[in-house]
């Protein structure tokens, strides 16, 4: 189940042309496929283009009436390999995942595409997640780009810009045999507008032509000598016919060329944020009629010589807006200028921040440091000072540091989660066995290196946690810990981590996290989903694809909540004379997706009159002694305190907010680690019956009995 249904917005791909397709950036990437006459489109989803993904899952019905093949990739190495239907063949593919670690991931098949070269178009749609947003390393797409030789688009975020870009990036792919990629910012992602629609087209040769007519280029192969001439091919012939085909194509934008003589180049997915600074300090206007002259690279690599040289030419300076690290551009135009003898000043990092993101507050500094230099700002003038005699002035209190009176908010698990109560049993370990080295993994589970847990020493990437611990086992008396998602174990943790252990004879430990689906990139669908998927097979235990690469010791919890049985399957794995690899499955549902799904059926039953039950918990407040542990064993968001009700005790209790999802997580904490009895299952019910009514009557006489007594033993102490 994904975090988002597209169902009723794919109606919008059949739209034909002359229609105006009103949407989010996704669906006008999908709009754009289909018009582009694709054949295939493969991916692995993560942010900021997983729901590229949900949208291609939605519109399945869709793309087979075209005759398109969607592939749900195990990984982005395994998308990326699906573009070899486009070395032999004049079929246009696609494929997308996250940058920059999904590119990192999908290198190899890339790195080979680039070389050997394509026949039919290959697009690579990257979501660029980058910035103070991302959940990533801060690098860039541009690197791998250049080094491979792959052509990058980096669209301006409109949604007319962004088709223009796909369709545009196939036919350029097709002229110069090379295959592109086009980057996507996450506001580009979602950014909503409109454009005039095109008819969808089939492609003319199909998949099954290539099947019945199969087509050998050994020239193609990446091995000697065809690989040395793969190199020559780049830079004397595939180079020279994508510049050709960008320059002809009017791919990159000139806007107000002769303004003036200073002008600014920016990449494209910038540009909005660009023209709202200069809308700021009046040198643009909403609707980005500018004052300075911009050229825009919808096209950041290759760097068009002719055309940077035709900007700059009688312009006594120019900034060049390039976000992030290293400034590949800034160096690329540096080298151009000074070889064609420019005097054109280059300004870029030198006047914006070296690294980090290119928000609206940088770019506005950035473009008023730039006009006031050129004379196209005046100088914001000096704060005035008043000045106050001394004997006026009150001794000031020393401002304290932020962090002593407002306390971090790192991020942590949702309200409910079910990998909650593994790191709270890992915890009680803890006390028993002391610290283990943990080594973790890309996924919700990463919240456990913060704050309440602190567990968590090393990741090294998706599907990578057993391999971060390979190296330590050694003979100790301790055993490392491993931590993989679901996801992360079929992107190629059974591989590079259970399959590795075993054959190295590792005795360590592995927990698998299985919680139904890729929770982390939205509830996607995979090989051991419970779910069932019409278009895709599910069901298929990790613990059979465990103990079928050779582990003997396997254990699976079907309920991560009880806290008592994760602690002690813990326990057994980490101190067990058995060797060899040990796995632990620890199985529940992803609390959040369950949530999405279970809410608005419960709504509806509601509205409609049906007895509905929710369980939820609190605190009796009587009986809470103000410890506080099972805050700091569970971390849950719905666990908090409140002043204590007993005026002759002063240690704040703990309470349980409205959020609380009744997973019983805090109750099992509390119990497992022989805390105090304070907490309480209790049902609220909607729409009651006539029972319930009765007996809840009952027992408001029986406790408002109980009460008056106890009112009264203890007026009779009263002095």
């Amino acid at each position: 189940m994904a975090e988002r249904s597209f169902v009723e917005e794919v109606k919008k791909l059949r739209l034909s042309g002359g229609d105006v397709f009103r949407g989010e950036g996704i669906l006008a990437v999908t709009k754009a496929l289909l018009e582009s006459g694709v054949s295939y489109v493969a991916g692995y989803q993560g942010a900021p283009i997983s729901h590229l993904m949900d949208v291609l899952a939605d519109a399945q019905d869709i793309l087979s009436e075209h005759g398109i093949r969607f592939e749900n990739s195990a990984s982005e190495a395994t998308a990326a390999a699906t573009l070899a239907a486009s070395v032999n063949y004049p079929l246009r593919g696609a494929v997308t995942f996250k940058a920059t670690v999904g590119t990192n991931v999908a290198s190899d098949a890339l790195a080979n595409l680039a070389s050997g070269g394509v026949t039919g178009g290959a697009l690579i749609i990257v979501g660029e997640d980058y910035g103070e947003g991302s959940s990533i390393m801060q690098e860039r797409s541009h690197a791998f780009a250049m080094k491979s030789q792959i052509w990058l688009l980096d669209p301006r975020p409109n949604l007319p810009s962004i088709v223009e870009a796909v369709k545009q990036g196939f036919e350029l792919s097709e002229a110069s045999h090379t295959p592109v990629m086009l980057q996507l910012r996450i506001r580009a992602c979602h950014v909503h507008g409109h454009f005039v629609a095109g008819d969808n087209k089939r492609a003319k040769f199909t998949l099954q032509d290539a099947l019945e007519n199969p087509q050998r280029d050994v020239g193609r192969i990446v091995l000697p000598p065809a690989s040395f001439v793969h190199e020559q091919e780049k830079v004397r012939e595939r180079w020279p016919a994508a510049v050709k085909f960008i320059e002809e194509r009017g791919l990159n934008e000139f806007f107000s060329e002769g303004a003036d003589d200073i002008g600014i180049i920016v990449q494209g997915g910038s540009y909005n944020t660009m023209v709202r600074a200069l809308e700021r300090l009046d040198l643009a206007d909403v609707y980005g009629n500018s004052k300075i002259p911009l050229y825009v690279m919808n096209v950041a690599y290759p760097v068009i010589e002719s055309e940077v040289l035709r900007f700059c030419e009688g312009k006594r300076a120019v900034l060049i807006v390039e976000e992030g690290q290293p400034n590949f551009v800034e160096q690329n135009l540096a080298t151009i200028l000074r070889q064609a003898g420019s005097t054109t000043v280059l300004h870029g990092k030198d006047i914006l921040p070296v690294a980090g993101e290119y928000t609206a507050a940088e770019l506005l500094k950035g473009a008023r440091a730039f006009g006031e230099r050129y004379g196209r700002l005046q100088p914001l003038p000096a704060p005035v000072r008043k000045v106050i005699p001394l004997t006026e002035l009150a001794t000031p209190e020393p401002a304290l540091p932020l962090g002593d009176s407002v306390h971090a908010r790192p991020p942590g698990f949702c309200t409910g989660c079910p990998e909650r109560p593994i790191f709270s049993a890992m915890k009680l370990v803890e006390r028993e066995l002391g610290a283990h080295h943990v080594s973790a993994d890309i996924g919700c589970h990463l919240f456990s290196i913060l704050p309440p847990f602190n567990i968590g020493n090393t990741t090294m990437g998706y599907g990578l946690g057993g391999a971060g611990a390979a190296a330590l086992n050694a003979p100790a008396g301790k055993r490392a810990i491993s931590v993989m998602g679901d996801g992360g174990f079929w992107h190629n943790g059974l591989t590079s981590g259970v399959a590795n252990a075993v054959f190295n004879r590792s005795d360590n430990l592995t927990i698998v996290v299985d919680n139904n689906y890729t929770s982390a990139t939205g509830g996607q669908d995979i090989l051991s989903s419970s779910a069932n998927n019409a278009t895709r097979s599910t069901g298929h235990a990790i613990e059979r694809a465990v103990r079928g690469v050779g582990v003997k010791w396997v254990r699976t919890l079907r309920r991560t909540y009880d806290i008592a049985a994760m602690r002690d399957a813990l326990k057994d794995a980490l101190t067990t004379k058995e060797k060899g690899p040990k796995v632990l499955i620890a199985q529940s549902e992803c609390m959040l997706n369950r949530q999405r799904r279970e809410k608005p059926l419960v709504r509806k039953a509601i509205a409609d009159g049906k007895r509905m039950v929710r369980e939820k918990f609190g605190v009796d407040s009587d009986t809470c002694t103000g410890d506080h542990s099972c805050i700091r064993l569970s971390g849950c968001p719905s666990l908090s305190i409140k002043p204590n009700p007993d005026p002759l005790r002063t240690d704040p209790v703990a309470t349980v907010m409205d959020s609380c999802v009744g997973c019983g997580v805090c109750g099992e904490v509390s119990h497992a680690a022989v805390l105090c009895p304070s907490f309480y299952k209790a049902q609220i019910v909607s729409n009651p019956s006539r029972w319930d009514l009765v007996r809840e009557s009952f027992r408001a006489k029986v406790i408002g009995w109980l009460q008056k007594g106890e009112a009264k033993r203890r007026a009779a102490y009263a002095f």
